[in-house]
């Protein structure tokens, strides 16, 4: 309700679905074809232009009109003045971050760290009898159909001799023009005190094969050719392809952690 009162002065929840419902084009939610007229649909061509359209294409490098509707549904819409992002039971990092956390998960456990997968494949495959596998499904198959196309992020971290550059830990910058889609201020995460900041800026980049593969750009051409690489997948019985990568999924956080709990839970 915030940023509808600021847009328009609404001060109820009915009056800021009037102005959305006024907004909407004619356009159905259940019935769209694409990203943009999804939106409409949802929230009207104020919010749409201001908050979605510059900061959606810029991410994907895309039109929305050729992005598919679905990667919307990840966007909240709340008629209260909460202005948390999520609206989940229960939000938190882990403490000391993700890094430990994961550390705290491997011990007791043998990693090897830059080790070509693809290099001994055979060799590493035989070595158990149920492989995880949680990269490009692609690269898994050699590209035999073409590669999947994904977008790439790159950063760039400065520390500053301030306190506090932003009040919180992830701003988000929805206009086109502007080249990276947040800035993140790692001190907020765990309320730091200290006397200086170090930032983060995250800019969209186009992907390529061999660079980072980071979001999957599901649209039905890259769908058609996922399918198919799907289906050799099935045959590899030894193997389990799993994550954002292996299954060409935009996944969550709390989305693949609940997927890998099942799937351990399934082969237990």
């Amino acid at each position: 309700m915030n940023t509808f009162y600021q847009l328009w002065g609404v001060k109820t929840p009915s009056e800021a679905k009037q102005v959305i419902d006024s907004q909407k084009k004619g356009w159905v939610s259940s019935t769209a074809s694409n990203l943009e007229e999804k939106a409409i649909s949802l929230v009207g061509e104020d919010i749409y232009n201001t908050l979605i359209k510059g900061y959606t294409e810029k991410q994907w490098g895309r039109s929305a009109l050729e992005l598919p509707s679905f990667i919307i549904n990840r966007l909240p819409v709340r008629f209260t003045f909460d202005n948390n992002y999520f609206s989940d039971r229960f939000q938190g990092i882990p403490i000391g971050g993700y890094t430990k956390l994961i550390e705290n998960m491997l011990e007791g456990i043998e990693v090897k760290l830059g080790v070509d997968f693809f290099a001994e494949k055979e060799k590493y495959t035989s070595m158990a009898n149920k492989i995880i596998y949680t990269g490009p499904i692609d690269q898994y198959f050699d590209y035999c159909f073409g590669p999947l196309e994904y977008r790439s992020l790159r950063f760039e971290s400065e520390r500053l001799s301030e306190e506090n550059y932003q009040g919180v830990a992830v701003v988000n910058y929805t206009e086109y023009d502007i080249p990276y889609t947040r800035i993140i201020e790692h001190k907020h995460f765990e309320g730091i005190d200290s006397e200086h900041t170090v930032i983060t800026k995250e800019f969209p980049a186009e992907w390529s094969v061999g660079s980072e593969p980071y979001y999957p750009i599901n649209n039905d051409r890259n769908m058609d050719v996922f399918r198919r690489y799907r289906e050799l997948a099935k045959q590899e019985g030894e193997v389990v392809f799993g994550g954002r990568l292996a299954e060409y999924k935009y996944y969550d956080m709390h989305q693949v952690i609940a997927s890998a709990l099942k799937t351990v839970n399934d082969l237990a």
